[in-house]
């Protein structure tokens, strides 16, 4: 074995990266395949509300931990696009995955665009882009006038390096938008709270510094971007409406009154947008 590729190890739904870092994974039901990759500090329970209908509806789900994510490893490095991209890359190799379609929550917009630009879309039929909050561009330039202020950001991440809890409690409400149960926000901070101090905190800042506006440029398959227009996390015109703009082709569908968290508030539109998407219906 090439001790530099990544392989399945033993222990059951685990890929091991070129870097050996451990990648937990869930995989359910049987069909067209889709991959889902999660917000930034949740992990592969996110999409629970997406597997189980899609699965029985003739769809091989698949959803993994980001590293320093969930039940993956925390190997104190790597977080970075080109790296989780990587990472991606494993995923879809050793699982000998083709024709996926890919479904990408928040910073994994930039997770899956890095993917493209680097890999190819050998093994990619489409891509779902649900609330995208790393594209196209997020930090205000001289060629970017609708960014935010970098001192912004600082001053975001003072808070997070403050305390990470109490950073969450002061947004939770804001992330699923009103009419959302305290239930829904508890379970989310729950899985935000496993992830590495760390993970949190370094894509914090690479998500806000880097530009993927001529990236999403080059993306040739067919792409989806889903958005809430009362998204805090993400607002729409900062994000998903420009990414569908540079991406050539692209559909957006924005959802009136929904916030960050749709795949949650707003599952069942999604779950019928990502059959339609994928081009059949359920029986």
């Amino acid at each position: 074995m090439n001790a530099t590729a990544p392989y399945l190890t033993g222990e059951p739904n685990t890929v091991r990266t070129a870097d050996h870092t451990r990648l937990f994974y869930r995989d359910w039901g049987h069909g067209t395949p889709l991959v889902f990759l999660s917000g930034w500090t949740l992990n592969s329970d996110m999409w629970a509300y997406q597997m189980e209908p899609l699965s029985r509806l003739g769809c091989r789900c698949i959803a993994y931990d980001r590293r320093g994510h969930g039940r993956s490893s925390d190997p104190g490095r790597g977080y970075d696009f080109d790296t989780l991209a990587a990472d991606l890359d494993s995923v879809l190799s050793t699982l000998d995955l083709s024709n996926v379609t890919l479904v990408a929550h928040s910073i994994a917009s930039g997770e899956v665009v890095r993917y493209l630009t680097r890999y190819g879309a050998e093994r990619v039929a489409r891509v779902a882009f649900i609330a995208p909050a790393a594209t196209p561009y997020l930090l205000k330039t001289e060629d970017n006038p609708n960014g935010i202020d970098a001192a912004l950001f600082e001053q975001g991440r003072v808070a997070l390096r403050r305390s990470f809890p109490d950073w969450i409690e002061a947004n939770a409400a804001l992330y699923f938008g009103s009419g959302t149960s305290r239930a829904p926000l508890d379970w989310t901070i729950r899985m935000m709270l496993q992830t590495s101090h760390q993970a949190m905190l370094e894509l914090a800042r690479v998500q806000t510094v880097t530009d993927f506006r001529a990236e999403l440029a080059r993306i040739r398959v067919p792409s989806l971007v889903v958005q809430g227009d009362r998204d805090a996390s993400a607002p729409l015109e900062l994000t998903g409406r420009p990414t569908a703009a540079l991406i050539g082709g692209a559909s957006l569908n924005v959802y009136e009154g929904a916030g960050h968290g749709l795949y949650f508030t707003h599952a069942e539109r999604l779950n019928q947008d990502l059959l339609a998407f994928l081009g059949h219906r359920p029986a």
